[in-house]
């Protein structure tokens, strides 16, 4: 067997394992988004140790936080997603995340905010502009859920409440970067620093053309990314600095867009592999270093 077929293979199987050791321990639970209306559910991450422990909300893509297989077939009653998707299909990125910082003592949340207002499915490539993504948009409406999502896990006793960080890929990126926006001088009150995932940083993803915030932040990005650009994230990231926003940046060279969903489809590509082992040592440690 070619080796480079072998590790395409290793890479399903320690996939299929680490999605089906995270389905099981995630718990379903329900919280308010932060526009006061709309009854959101999540899917926690618990670490193995008890007491209370730093939190990270993760926000979901475009695609939405279950897998391709099976998302076409959600329905909604109310908050509650009905088979197929639940915690137990759960894309195997975000499934590998959730577990990820559970192992590493973090509670994660990882909110739907699809779903509950019936857009389950998600949405397919280049569909930014599709008016059927107007009420669940990353300016106006994600923000307000990852906020609810915030005062949900301060809410618990098993959380530190000054503790609490953010994660978004793609869509979600570009929502945690609207937060941090929103959240500007609030520190004390928001959320510790934000992990924004190749984001779209152009003027139809941002709020505002400069992101300004007392909040630290860290952009991981794909070279190069077919879906979404690599040079405004930068452009940005230059703007924000100028504004005394600390941003860090790193670009993996030949990476593409989801460069960390650990799917074959995705890590058959080299430069994808090196930037998910890259980059899973660098988001503990970024978030460690914010914790001080």
């Amino acid at each position: 067997m070619p080796a480079h077929f072998t590790r395409i293979v290793l890479a399903a199987i320690t996939s299929i394992w680490l999605i089906s050791d995270a389905a099981a321990a995630a718990e379903t639970v329900y919280f308010r988004s932060a526009d006061g209306r709309t009854q959101l559910v999540g899917y926690l991450f618990r670490p193995p140790k008890a007491g209370p422990a730093p939190a990270i909300v993760l926000l979901h893509g475009r695609g939405g936080p279950y897998s391709s297989n099976v998302n076409a077939d959600c329905t909604v009653v109310g908050p509650k997603v009905s088979s197929p998707c639940n915690a137990t299909t759960l894309s195997k990125r975000h499934a590998m995340w959730g577990e990820y910082w559970a192992a590493r003592g973090y509670l994660a949340l990882l909110p739907d905010s699809f779903g509950p207002r019936g857009k389950a499915y998600g949405f397919g490539r280049f569909t930014h502009d599709d008016p059927d993504r107007d009420d669940v948009n990353e300016k106006t409406v994600r923000p307000l859920d990852a906020e609810g999502a915030l005062a949900y896990l301060r809410s618990r006793g098993d959380v530190i409440g000054n503790q609490i960080f953010l994660q978004g890929w793609s869509n979600g990126g570009s929502t945690a970067l609207n937060v941090m926006i929103r959240q500007g001088a609030n520190l004390a009150t928001g959320f510790r620093g934000a992990l924004a995932f190749y984001p779209g940083c152009g003027p139809k993803a941002l709020l505002q053309p400069t992101i300004s915030t007392t909040a630290p932040i860290a952009m991981f990005l794909g070279a190069n990314d077919e879906e979404v650009s690599p040079a405004f994230c930068q452009q940005a990231a230059d703007r924000a600095r100028q504004a005394g926003t600390k941003v860090d940046v790193t670009v993996y060279p030949g990476a593409t867009h989801d460069f960390d969903d650990p799917l074959p489809r995705h890590q058959s590509v080299a430069a994808n592999q090196a930037a998910l082992n890259d980059v899973q040592a660098k988001a503990i440690a970024t978030v460690a270093r914010w914790k001080n």
